[in-house]
């Protein structure tokens, strides 16, 4: 039962285990609230046969029953506070534990996933599940799933009680709630529809409001503020009418259930008033069962009222579903010697559409610089993630120390690896703390001497808190260079095995450029490099270059042998240094 909870809820195990808990103290609580009638009947049935009984002149029974019921009501009403209490630590207790554990669980799905997700996913809509999502499951499992478990089987036994009691009463209570829940069963399609279609609308508002917000400096430039202001507008109002259509769809069939669920009090009058007059039951027992009627009838519209949130939060479920449906990049964790990258007939694709990298073979050999060139869009980015299993590779192989990578976990493949991108990513937190991410149990003098050696150490000293300066989202209060040095010093930190640096160069000026090869030059020693850079001056003295040409290796080799047999990097060179001449 448990793993079934599990799977229909999207909770974690133990919250599936706690929502059982939060079911069954609120199938007591249900009980609880019936206990109190179900005395008071007892207690007008006695104190009606007592009067029976003093008619006939009998002075001493009233006193030992009127003790009982005082002490019965105490009772009760101890029992009704223990029940209440332990339903409400079950019900808030368990779901803001889970609550914390299921947003865990995300992030650590989320951590395993391949850069490949997302890349085909956007962020806001990851956040949203990790936040809104969440937050959404963890109110309906505090108001709405274990209250709608729990009123199912106390109904079913209460049900059962009634009907032994009197099967004519039973039935006239019974029946009418019954059909009213079988209507609501059969809206429930298109229920979740209305929600489903609401909920993907509020992701795409979400997505262009995120958009508009990251490109304020592109839409002010270019003068769209009215454009961008007119199509979120519409969007905001568009949002609004499905939002309205989505709660008629739950309305409606919510409002008609309960309709139909008032005829129980009409029906339970009508059969007890008929089989009254025939005798076949007394009054009382007749009123305890309208009083039953009217007990189970609000329970049952509390029930009605969090199906709509359960069926509410049905698209939300399915999306933390399709989280832990997603492929993860599995493999043994695996010893590295030795650090030669080999590439055998590798293929990829972002998509099925068109290769990417087409059998692309070459050695990346250790204690040497390997540069990758070519157009743009050729592929070189595509192989570096490849080669360090951001992206998981079609077909072919990559083998390092003559192990496939697709076979090696990535946290044992990720600690022999240091990266630089061309888009750097920086966390909003000290200078200090995004370059001691390279290594976390790095001393301070460490980090400083890998800022030095990227060159940014200067810089840094200016400014008004040194390395303890926040740096603002992403680096937002740094140029693009000095960004680009802070990564770099990073990987630097790092010291691994393996480095792979994407366009470097991109934010750098010349003389920035040389400093950092300058380090480059005391870092790769004994270490295997790839490297990616449009400026080609800077890759002349790699020990190999790799030229690619539509996600093929056009050639390879030093730069005097490709300068003399390889027409695209002859090309390539001309364009270079006439860039590199051109004035303004």
């Amino acid at each position: 039962m448990i793993a079934k909870i599990k799977n229909i809820y999207a909770l974690t195990e133990q919250g599936a285990k706690g929502l059982v808990r939060a079911s069954f103290s609120s199938c007591l609580m249900y009980f609880a609230y019936m206990a109190p009638v179900i005395a008071m009947m007892y207690f007008i049935n006695e104190v009606m046969f007592v009067i029976e009984k003093l008619e006939g002149g009998w002075k001493g029974i009233f006193v030992f029953p009127m003790l009982s019921y005082v002490l019965g009501i105490v009772l009760i009403a101890a029992g009704m506070y223990a029940v209440i209490h332990y339903n409400y630590n079950t019900l808030y207790t368990e779901t803001y534990r889970e609550s914390a554990n299921l947003r865990i669980d995300i992030a650590n799905i989320l951590r395993d996933l391949p850069l490949s997700y997302f890349s085909k996913h956007d962020i806001s809509d990851l956040s949203q599940a990790v936040m809104k999502d969440v937050s959404d499951i963890e109110h309906a499992m505090s108001h709405a799933i274990p209250q709608s478990i729990g009123f199912c089987i106390y109904f079913v036994i209460i049900g059962i009680m009634m009907l032994s009691g009197n099967l004519k009463l039973g039935i006239g209570v019974l029946l009418p709630i019954v059909l009213s829940f079988a209507l609501l069963l059969v809206s429930k399609k298109m229920q979740v529809y209305g929600t489903t279609k609401f909920y993907r609308k509020l992701r795409e508002n979400s997505e262009a409001f995120q958009e508009a917000i990251e490109l304020q400096q592109e839409i002010k430039s270019y003068g769209k503020e009215r454009e961008i202001e007119f199509d979120l507008s519409k969007k905001v109002e568009e949002s609004e009418k499905i939002h309205i259509e989505a709660e008629l769809y739950q309305a409606i069939p919510v409002t008609l259930a309960g309709s139909v669920v008032h005829l129980a009090l009409g029906m339970t009058i009508v059969i007890g008033t008929w089989i009254y007059l025939r005798g076949e039951a007394p009054l009382l027992y007749v009123i305890g069962y309208l009083i039953a009627a009217a007990k189970i009838m609000d329970g049952v519209n509390g029930l009605y009222m969090n199906l709509a949130e359960i069926m509410y939060i049905d698209a939300r479920i399915k999306r933390i579903k399709e989280l832990r449906g997603t492929k993860i990049q599995l493999g043994e964790q695996t010893e590295l010697n030795h650090y030669d990258i080999e590439f055998e007939d590798v293929e990829f694709a972002y998509n099925q559409e068109r290769k990417v990298i087409d059998k692309v073979s070459f050695v990346a050999k250790q204690n040497q610089v390997t540069a990758l060139v070519g157009p743009s869009g050729c592929g070189k980015t595509s192989l570096l993630r490849l080669m360090s299993r951001l992206y998981d590779y079609d077909a072919g192989k990559i083998l390092i120390d003559g192990k496939e990578i697709a076979r090696i976990d990535t946290d044992s493949l990720f600690e022999k690896i240091s990266i630089v991108f061309q888009d750097v990513m920086l966390f909003n937190t000290t200078v200090m703390e995004n370059i001691r991410m390279g290594r976390r149990d790095a001393t301070e003098e460490e980090v400083k001497k890998a800022a030095r050696m990227a060159n940014c150490h200067d810089f840094i000293e200016k400014l008004p808190m040194g390395y303890d300066t926040p740096i603002g989202e992403n680096g937002s209060r740094l140029s693009g260079g000095e960004r680009q040095r802070i990564s770099i010093a990073r990987a630097i930190l790092k010291d691994a095995p393996i480095i792979i640096l994407d366009e470097i160069s991109a934010s750098l000026d010349v003389e920035n450029e040389m400093k950092i090869q300058e380090s480059l030059n005391t870092l790769i020693k004994d270490k295997t490099v790839v490297i990616i850079s449009h400026r080609l001056k800077s890759v002349e003295k790699a020990d190999k270059i790799v030229v690619l040409n539509n996600g093929r290796v056009e050639d390879e080799g030093t730069h005097n042998e490709l300068i003399n047999r390889c027409s695209l990097y002859q090309n390539m060179v001309q364009k270079s240094n006439f860039t590199e001449e051109y004035l303004y």
